[in-house]
């Protein structure tokens, strides 16, 4: 694999993440240096985790999770945006409450993002390729897509709450629309 081509596949599977993270950015308005630290090394080391899992584990697996995993993390993704959309009409009590940078929210949404990276893994070991060094490069993209998003995510909602949490939430839906229609 060429350095063009691992570099559009890290892109690829970081805009997941970069997603996710506009939309907690959106939904947590402040974000001190630990929650960005979290976040973004919990999806960066799940995307670099995933390709090697996949490489390893090989066809057995992808018969297992290429469609489930799919159809999961697409719920995931379209439950995280729809209640996000859900949230912009309606009393501030109404919100949800918590910090997606921590906890279960965390491990749900890292393995939501990653799932995509397991078949790159896979489809890596089936063209014969080494998976380390593409697991890295992967790996770091999406921790700075997910740094980036946080940020941007954060600005942009601070000056267009409702208009934002309602583009999160469509940019989460269309995520998980896109996962199952491939």
């Amino acid at each position: 694999m060429d350095p063009t081509q691992l570099i559009l596949l890290a892109l690829a599977l970081g805009f997941d993440a970069f997603a996710v993270a506009v939309a907690v950015g959106i939904k947590m308005g402040k974000l001190d240096r630990w929650a960005v630290f979290r976040m973004s090394f919990h999806f960066g080391f799940a995307q670099f985790g995933m390709p090697l899992v996949g490489w390893r584990a090989g066809a057995a697996v992808s018969d297992l999770v290429g469609s489930a995993g799919i159809w999961i993390a697409a719920a995931i993704l379209a439950v995280i945006g729809v209640r996000l959309i859900w949230e912009q009409w309606g009393p501030e009590e109404r919100a949800w409450q918590g910090d997606p940078t921590r906890g279960l929210s965390l491990l749900v949404l890292m393995f939501a993002t990653s799932v995509d990276a397991l078949a790159a893994g896979l489809s890596l070991a089936l063209l014969g390729s080494d998976i380390l060094y593409p697991a890295v490069i992967i790996g770091i993209v999406a921790a700075v897509m997910t740094v980036v998003g946080l940020v941007s995510g954060r600005a942009v909602g601070q000056k267009f709450r409702r208009t934002a949490g309602l583009i999160g939430g469509l940019l989460l839906i269309g995520l998980a629309i896109k996962a199952v229609t491939g």
